[in-house]
C-alpha cells in the first residue's frame, strides 16, 4: 500500500530539531557529525571525532561491571539472609526474593518511560543511582545492627522464631529502593551505551554489536567477582561485610560514569511514547466508526518537514501490517484546519511507532519461560547448593552463592568463542552479516535451556534417592548452571540487539526495558507456580516444595519447567518465523 504526504505549511508542524539541524537543509553533513540527533553534552551535534564510539564505551562497559558486581553479591545472598537472618522458611524466603526480582524488573519500565519521555538516559541512571544506593546503604545497616534482625538474647538465651514487623519493614524497605534504583539504571544503561554508535555509518555500526557482546561479558564479569570474590567475603567476615563491601562498589560506579560526561552522546527526551500510542488508537478507532476505509487511494498524513514532527526522531516509513492502525493518519475531515492536533490526526510516523511495538510483543512474551528458567538460579539451585558437600580440600568451604560463576564461565567461552569462530562460518552459509539473525540465536538459547532443566530434574532425582546424599559432591550441579549459562549467553545478546534494533528513536530504552521486564515476569511466574505446586502436592509429608529439600519432590518440580520450556519453544519458532519488522517493510 502506498501513502500521498499532505504537506503541511503550518510553523507549528516544524520542530525545533529541524531548524538546527544539518539534515534539515539542503546541504550535505559533516562526515565528522553524527546523523542520528545525537548531540554533545554543550547541546551541539555531536562530533565523531571527540564523542561516542570507543572513546566512551569503555565507561559504560565499566560501570555496568561494577553495578552488577553489587547486584549479584545482594541476588546471590538473599535466600540465605532471609532464612538464617531473618528466620523465614525457605518456601517463603524464595518466593519473596522472586516478587523482589520481579518488582526490580518490572519497574524498568517506569525508568525507561522516564529517561525516553522527559529526563533522558544519561541523568536518569544518575537519578536512579542515588536511589539505589540508598538502598545499599540500608541493607547494610540491616545486616549490621543486631536490633534490626531476631537475634538471640545472650541475658535469657531467647531465640525469636521470626522477626517483628519492624525489622522486616526496614529491611523490604531498602529492597524497595534497591529495586527503585535497578529500575532506572538496568533498561538505560545498555541502549545509552548503543547510542554512542551512529547506525548510519557502517564502521559504527559494527562497533555497535561489538560493544552488546562486550557489554553483556562485562556482566558476567561483575557477576564473576560477586559471586565468588563477594559471597567468599560474606561467609567469612558476615553479610555486613557481604552488603557493605557493594555498597562502596555501587559508588564507585557512579563515579566512573560520571568520569565519561564529556565524552557521551545524548539523545534529547522525545515525549510520551505511550501518550502517543494511546493517540494513535483513539484516533484510529473514531475514524473506524466514522465509516473510514484504508485503500490504495487513501492518502496518509505525514509532516513535510525533513524530521518527524517528534523531537529528536527521524521519520519511519510507512509498513503493510495492521492497516486499521493506518486509519489514525487519514484525513477524514478535508476541512480539518488544525492538523497539529494528535488526538485528531496523527501522522505515519507516530503509526509506525505503534506498530512496531505491536510486532515485537509476541517475541518477547514467547521468550518469557527462559526467565522462569534462570529464576531456578537465586532460588532453588541455590538451596541444592546449601545442602550438598561444598568442601574444596581440607580447609575452603565453597559459598552456596558461588556455584553461579559456572553459568558465568559460560558466558567467558560461548560469546569469544561464538563471535571469533563460529560467526565467520556461518556469514559464508547464512550470507548474514551476524551469522545467526538475532531471532535464531535467542531461539537456539531457548533450545539449550530444556537440557540444563531436565538435566537438574535427572541430577536432583539422584541426589534425592541416594543413600547419603549430603556425602554428594556440589560439583553434582556444575552441569545445570553451566548449560543454563549458554542458554542466557544466546538469547540474550540476542534479545538486547533485536529490541535495539528493532526500536524506533522514541522508544529505545521503553524496548530495552521490555525484554528485561520478562525476568520479573518469570519471577512472578514462578513464585505463582511454586504455590501452586504447594497447593496441589501439599507442604507436609508428600509435598513437592517442603522446607527440607531431603523431603521434597524437586525433580517434579524441574520436570514440569523443562516440559513448559519445550512447549514454549514450539510457540516461539511459530512467532519467529512469522515475524516481520519494520526494515523488512
Amino acid at each position: 500500500m502506498k501513502y500521498e504526504l499532505l504537506h503541511s505549511t503550518d510553523p507549528a508542524t516544524v520542530s525545533e530539531s529541524d531548524l538546527n539541524f544539518p539534515a534539515s537543509s539542503s546541504s550535505t553533513p559533516s562526515m565528522d557529525l553524527v546523523t542520528n540527533g545525537s548531540v554533545d553534552f554543550r547541546g551541539r551535534i555531536a562530533d565523531k571525532r571527540k564523542t561516542g564510539g570507543w572513546r566512551a564505551s569503555p565507561f559504560i562497559i565499566a560501570n555496568e561491571a561494577a553495578e552488577r558486581l553489587s547486584a549479584f553479591t545482594v541476588s546471590a545472598s538473599l535466600v540465605l539472609y532471609l532464612t538464617k537472618e531473618m528466620k523465614e522458611s525457605l518456601p517463603d524466603a524464595a518466593t519473596h526474593v522472586s516478587d523482589w526480582v520481579g518488582a526490580t524488573y518490572l519497574l524498568m519500565l517506569v525508568g525507561a518511560f522516564l529517561a525516553d519521555a522527559y529526563l533522558g538516559r544519561y541523568l536518569t541512571v544518575i537519578l536512579s543511582s542515588a536511589v539505589y544506593l540508598i538502598g545499599m546503604i540500608m541493607l547494610t545497616v540491616s545486616a549490621s545492627v543486631p536490633t534490626l534482625r531476631p537475634t538471640c538474647s545472650t541475658k535469657t538465651s531467647n531465640c525469636p522464631s521470626s522477626a517483628t514487623p519492624g525489622q522486616s519493614a526496614f529491611l523490604y524497605s531498602a529492597l524497595a529502593l534497591v529495586a527503585l534504583g535497578t529500575g532506572g539504571v538496568k533498561p538505560n544503561v545498555p541502549s545509552f551505551g548503543a547510542d554512542q554508535h551512529d547506525e548510519n555509518d557502517e564502521k559504527e555500526l559494527s562497533y555497535k554489536y561489538t560493544f552488546f557482546n562486550f557489554f553483556f561479558l562485562s556482566i558476567k564479569v561483575g557477576a564473576l567477582l560477586g559471586l565468588t570474590v563477594m559471597v567468599y567475603i560474606e561467609q567469612e567476615k558476615g553479610y555486613a561485610w557481604g552488603f557493605g563491601l557493594p555498597t562502596v562498589i555501587m559508588f564507585a560506579s557512579v563515579v566512573i560514569l560520571a568520569a565519561g560526561f564529556p565524552r557521551y552522546r545524548y539523545k534529547k527526551p522525545m515525549g510520551s511514547v505511550f501518550t502517543r500510542f494511546t493517540q494513535v488508537i483513539v484516533v484510529a478507532v473514531k475514524n473506524h466508526f466514522k465509516g473510514v476505509e484504508v485503500s490504495h487511494e487513501v492518502k496518509l498524513y505525514e509532516v513535510a518537514t525533513e524530521e518527524s514532527d517528534i523531537v529528536g526522531a527521524r521519520k519511519l516509513s510507512h509498513t503493510p501490517q495492521y492497516r486499521f492502525l493506518d486509519k489514525a493518519a487519514v484525513m477524514e475531515d478535508p476541512e480539518l484546519t488544525d492538523i497539529t492536533d494528535r488526538w485528531k490526526l496523527c501522522t505515519v510516523t507516530q503509526v509506525e511507532e505503534l506498530k512496531t511495538f505491536v510486532r515485537v510483543f509476541p517475541v518477547w512474551a514467547s521468550t518469557i519461560a527462559l526467565s522462569l528458567s534462570l529464576a531456578q538460579q537465586s532460588t532453588f539451585f541455590l538451596a541444592q547448593s546449601k545442602i550438598l558437600n561444598r568442601n574444596l580440600g581440607p580447609n575452603f568451604v565453597i559459598p552456596p552463592g558461588s556455584m553461579q560463576v559456572f553459568a558465568v564461565i559460560n558466558a567467558f567461552i560461548t560469546v569469544p568463542v561464538y563471535e571469533k569462530c563460529i560467526v565467520p562460518i556461518l556469514q559464508r552459509k547464512t550470507n548474514h552479516h551476524r551469522g545467526l539473525t538475532s531471532l535464531q540465536r535467542m531461539g537456539l538459547g531457548l533450545f539449550i535451556s530444556i537440557f540444563s532443566l531436565a538435566l537438574a530434574a535427572a541430577i536432583e532425582h539422584m541426589r534425592r534417592t541416594h543413600s547419603n546424599p549430603s556425602g554428594l559432591s556440589v560439583f553434582w550441579l556444575v552441569p545445570q548452571f553451566f548449560i543454563l549459562g549458554g542458554a542466557e549467553s544466546f538469547t540474550y545478546v540476542g534479545q538486547l540487539e533485536f529490541f535495539y534494533d528493532e526500536a524506533t528513536d522514541g522508544m529505545k530504552s521503553v524496548c530495552g526495558a521490555l525484554f528485561l521486564s520478562e525476568i520479573g515476569i518469570g519471577s512472578w511466574v514462578n513464585t505463582a507456580l511454586v504455590k501452586i505446586v504447594e497447593g496441589a502436592t501439599g507442604m507436609g509429608e508428600g509435598g513437592w516444595l517442603r522446607d527440607d529439600l531431603n523431603e521434597s519432590k524437586l525433580d517434579y518440580y524441574y520436570a514440569i519447567l523443562a516440559a513448559i520450556s519445550a512447549v514454549n519453544l514450539f510457540i516461539y519458532v511459530w512467532v519467529a518465523r512469522r515475524y516481520k519488522g519494520r526494515h523488512q517493510g
